[in-house]
C-alpha cells in the first residue's frame, strides 16, 4: 500500500466548479466530512469527473461513516498484499518502474543534503541523527539513502510481507555502513487514525516524543483522506526533535486531483497540497522537482516542511542609512 504507484499523466482537464465557495468544515468528530474546499475539480482513473474534492471524498469514504472509510483503507492495503501479486521487490513496489529507483534516490539525496546543510550545524556531522521512513515498503529508501545519513532508522509500513522483506534488506550483514548506523524499529502500522468500529480496529501510530530529526514520507500520503492526513501530521509533529522537519515526496497532479479506484489513492496537485499544509500548520522550507523520470509519469515534487513560523520582515520601521558600494552601470 505505502509505495504509491507511479501513475500516468494522461488525464483530461476538468473545468473549475461553477458552484459558489463553501465555508470551511470544522475539524474533529465524525459527523462532518473534513476536506479541503477547492474550486477546481478532478477525475478518477475511470475518467469520471468530480466538481470538487468534497464530492469525491463523500463518495469514496462517506460523510461520517466509519464503515465506508474502513473499507477504503482495507481495499487499499489489499491491493498490495501477496494475493494481488505485488512482489516485495523494487520493481514490484514501484509498479513495474524499477528503473526509476536510481534517479529517485539521487534526487532525494541532493535534496536531503541541502536540508541537512541548512538546518543542522556541520550538516549534522557529529550529531546522532534519527529518522522515520513512512510507507517504507521493502526498505528501498531506508537502505539506499537514509541508513547512510542517519544513525537510527525506524520504518512504518502496514503491509506485512513488505516489512518482512525490509527486515532482511536492512539486516547488518546486508548493509555497507558502520555499526553506528542501523534500522531499529519496524512498525507494521498504517498512517491513518484508529477506526471507531467494534470489529474493525488497528493500533494508531503516534511517534515517541521528540525522537526524530526528519520524518520522511514518500509515495504513501496519497492513500489518506484529507482529514486523516491532517490527523497524521498533528500526531507526528510531537515526534520531531527541536528543529526537526518533515520531508514529503509525492506525485503531483497538474490540477485538482486524480483518484485511483484500483489502489484507493489520490494524487493531489501542488495547490491542493499547499492548502493542506496550511491547515496542518506546516510551512514550506524548501521545494524541489524530481528530475530524470519518464515523461509518461506524473510529476514528482519534494517538500521540506517545518512547524517554524515563517520569517517576517517588518517594513514599518524607519529605514536607516547604510553605506553601500554604488552600482556599476
Amino acid at each position: 500500500m505505502y509505495h504509491h504507484l507511479l501513475h500516468r499523466t494522461l488525464i483530461p482537464k476538468i473545468p473549475p466548479s461553477s458552484s459558489p465557495p463553501k465555508s470551511n468544515l470544522t475539524r474533529g468528530g465524525i459527523s462532518k466530512l473534513n476536506c479541503i474546499q477547492m474550486d477546481v475539480g478532478g477525475v478518477d482513473s475511470d475518467g469520471r469527473a468530480f466538481t470538487s474534492a468534497e464530492e469525491m471524498w463523500r463518495e469514496a469514504v462517506g460523510d461520517g461513516d466509519p464503515l465506508k472509510k474502513s473499507q477504503w483503507y482495507s481495499e487499499g492495503v489489499g491491493y498490495w498484499q501477496v494475493k494481488e501479486g505485488v512482489e516485495a521487490t523494487v520493481d514490484g513496489v514501484l509498479g513495474g518502474y524499477g528503473h526509476v529507483n536510481k534517479p529517485d534516490i539521487e534526487c532525494s539525496e541532493a535534496f536531503l543534503n541541502s536540508i541537512l546543510a541548512e538546518r543542522f550545524p556541520d550538516a549534522g556531522i557529529g550529531r546522532r541523527l534519527v529518522t522515520l521512513d513512512c510507507g517504507s515498503g521493502i526498505g528501498r529508501i531506508a537502505k539506499n539513502l537514509l541508513i547512510r545519513y542517519f544513525n537510527e532508522v525506524d520504518l512504518l509500513e502496514p503491509v506485512s510481507h513488505f516489512l518482512d522483506t525490509a527486515r532482511k534488506n536492512l539486516a547488518p550483514e546486508n548493509l555497507m555502513v558502520t555499526d553506528d548506523h542501523k534500522a531499529v524499529n519496524f512498525f507494521c502500522v498504517p498512517l491513518q487514525a484508529r477506526c471507531n468500529l467494534p470489529l474493525v480496529s488497528h493500533i494508531e501510530f503516534t511517534p515517541e516524543a521528540e525522537r526524530y530529526d526528519i520524518i520522511w514520507i514518500q509515495w504513501c500520503i496519497g492513500h489518506l483522506s484529507d482529514d486523516d492526513l491532517m490527523s497524521f501530521f498533528e500526531r507526528a509533529k510531537g515526534g520531531l526533535k527541536q528543529g526537526g522537519l518533515f520531508i514529503l515526496k509525492e506525485n503531483i497532479a497538474k490540477s485538482g486531483f486524480v483518484l485511483d479506484n484500483q489502489d484507493k489513492s489520490i494524487t493531489r496537485s501542488d495547490s491542493y497540497f499547499k492548502q493542506l499544509f496550511k491547515r496542518c500548520g506546516l510551512n514550506i522550507l524548501k521545494m524541489k522537482d524530481q528530475k530524470g523520470f519518464p515523461g509518461e509519469l506524473f510529476a514528482v515534487k519534494m517538500y521540506a516542511l517545518t512547524t517554524d513560523l515563517p520569517k517576517q520582515t517588518n517594513n514599518s520601521k524607519s529605514k536607516k542609512h547604510v553605506n553601500r558600494p554604488g552600482i556599476i552601470r
